[in-house]
């Protein structure tokens, strides 16, 4: 039984680290994106209570799991149960890089041009990481990894992450 949690700035390689980790140890996998925001409104965030009952629900009916995301209020509630943390910060250029070369990610596009055309709003937003005092900041992210007391392992630009 493994429960896990990835998290930190978009761009900074959570879902390509979760996907990895899910299938090598056998772990039902949850991003956060897809509880953080109303299905049948883009752009439009779900009421935070709906999102933690779907999280609660997730984390109780999987002995094996790993969430991945940014959203501290989620992550926290899911910390209370994780057995092990990870922390991917490898720093804003990545991020922006990664981003750019992201593959379109048809769970919240409807096309490869769409996800394209939000491109610049999400390099300023990953560029603004670690000014933002919001749930998304890295100072949430840092406060949240330096008082998990269980196993955690930050990610830094310089590190290979892949799942051995």
């Amino acid at each position: 039984m493994k429960k896990m949690i990835v998290f930190g700035n978009s761009g900074s390689g959570k879902t390509t680290l979760a996907k990895e980790y899910a299938k090598r140890y056998g772990l039902v996998h949850l991003d956060l994106d897809s509880i953080a925001w109303k299905e049948d409104q883009p752009g439009v965030r779900e009421d935070l209570e709906t999102s933690v009952g779907i999280l609660k629900d997730f984390m109780n009916g999987n002995r094996s799991w790993i969430v991945e995301g940014c959203y501290s209020t989620l992550i926290e509630i899911a910390s209370t149960e994780a057995d092990e943390l990870v922390f991917m910060n490898p720093g804003i250029a990545v991020c922006r890089q990664n981003c750019r070369s992201r593959p379109w990610e048809s769970e919240k596009y409807p096309s490869k041009e769409a996800q394209d055309a939000n491109l610049g709003m999400l390099l300023d937003w990953v560029g603004q990481y670690e000014t933002r005092n919001d749930e998304f900041s890295y100072s949430e992210h840092r406060r949240l990894f330096d008082e998990f007391p269980r196993l955690k392992t930050e990610v830094g630009a310089n590190l290979d992450w892949r799942v051995t």
